[in-house]
């Protein structure tokens, strides 16, 4: 099992940087830069490519209407380029507010068009012919009539490292994770909770699974959540590192989306917490926020995240990999996320 941790540069990306070389000697597999609407995420894998050795890095994730296929292609080849073959692409298709409100690009068909654009970076990758997809959402070259006419179809000047560049899809409903299984390298789940996750997702990823192509291989699952480890984490003390992931549970199940059209509030009724989720969607829309915060239970905290005494974390840690996730995301919460990393590093081989 890999472990791998999301860039946090709230602090400054090149305070946070410095320290991923410490990170990747400490055992750290894989580093993922967030975008959002942010910096561009590609610059920044640019920037780790040159100043680590091993680690793999990715984009987490950057969204497929910000960027044309092709230009999504020779971005990800040239990551891979100046790393020496250690990029992991991840995908998303974010939400209307970003894609609408800051790329201006219509919110339509996204798993339709993440599907195509895996198979277009993968074409433009393979360099076998000139690149061309006549899809829904993908049009190159352009048809007649919806340009000057003098498009050409071209193969990409360079040859990638790799014609395989690992392509990750952070995707959390049905029909898409049924997609991801079928044509994606990995899966980049939220809220994933080893006890529970098949009553959300078993069903799609099965069926996903059934039409992967052998030659795909493997999937990657990568989940996980906050680090706390030490004999003294119970109870209380316990108690109040888990709190720490309250705020984002809050945000996501009370106030992403509205009332019926919330996933995450979806993914916690299918978890079993049917009135903890109507609870803290009511709390969170009438702007009572730290009560909604409040209202996310306790048992979710626990079961996915790994904060208390090693052995607790060793349980946990099981418990994700017979759920079958291959990497493992952590969030260190103490003062020395390298020393973190070496604790969960050991348990992870040890267990």
């Amino acid at each position: 099992m890999k472990i791998s941790m999301s860039m946090n540069y709230s602090g400054g990306f090149k305070e946070s940087a410095r320290q991923v070389p410490d990170l990747e000697r400490a055992g750290l597999d894989q580093i993922f830069v967030p975008e959002a609407y942010s910096f561009d995420a590609i610059s920044q894998v640019g920037y780790l490519a040159a100043i680590t050795e091993r680690i793999e890095i990715g984009t987490g994730v950057v969204n497929v209407f910000s960027r044309t296929a092709a230009l999504m292609a020779m971005t990800a080849a040239g990551c891979d380029y100046v790393s020496d073959g250690r990029f992991v692409l991840g995908l998303g298709a974010s939400g209307p507010q970003v894609v609408e409100g800051f790329h201006g690009m219509p919110f339509v068909q996204p798993m339709q068009r993440i599907i195509e654009y895996i198979d277009a970076c993968r074409t433009v990758w393979r360099r076998e012919e000139p690149f061309r997809h006549q899809g829904r959402t993908v049009q190159v070259p352009l048809p007649e009539g919806a340009g000057t006419g003098l498009g050409k179809a071209l193969k990409m000047i360079n040859h990638p490292v790799r014609s395989e560049i690992p392509i990750w899809w952070a995707s959390l409903k049905e029909r898409s994770v049924e997609a991801t299984a079928a044509v994606a390298d990995g899966w980049l789940p939220l809220m994933f909770v080893p006890e529970k996750w098949e009553s959300v997702w078993g069903s799609a990823l099965r069926k996903g699974l059934e039409r992967r192509p052998a030659e795909r291989g493997r999937l990657d699952i990568a989940a996980g959540g906050l680090v706390a480890i030490g004999e003294h984490l119970v109870g209380d003390a316990r108690n109040a590192v888990l709190d720490q992931a309250r705020p984002m549970m809050a945000l996501y199940v009370g106030g992403m989306g509205a009332r019926g059209q919330n996933f995450y509030n979806d993914v916690a009724r299918a978890y079993g917490y049917e009135k903890e989720a109507e609870l803290v969607q009511d709390l969170y829309l009438a702007g009572k926020k730290d009560e909604a915060a409040a209202a996310i239970p306790q048992e979710w905290l626990e079961l996915s995240n790994f904060v208390g005494p090693e052995g607790f974390v060793r349980e946990r840690v099981s418990a994700y990999a017979e759920a079958g996730v291959t990497v493992l995301t952590i969030r260190p919460t103490g003062p020395d996320p390298v020393a973190d990393v070496e604790r969960m590093r050991s348990i992870v081989d040890g267990a």
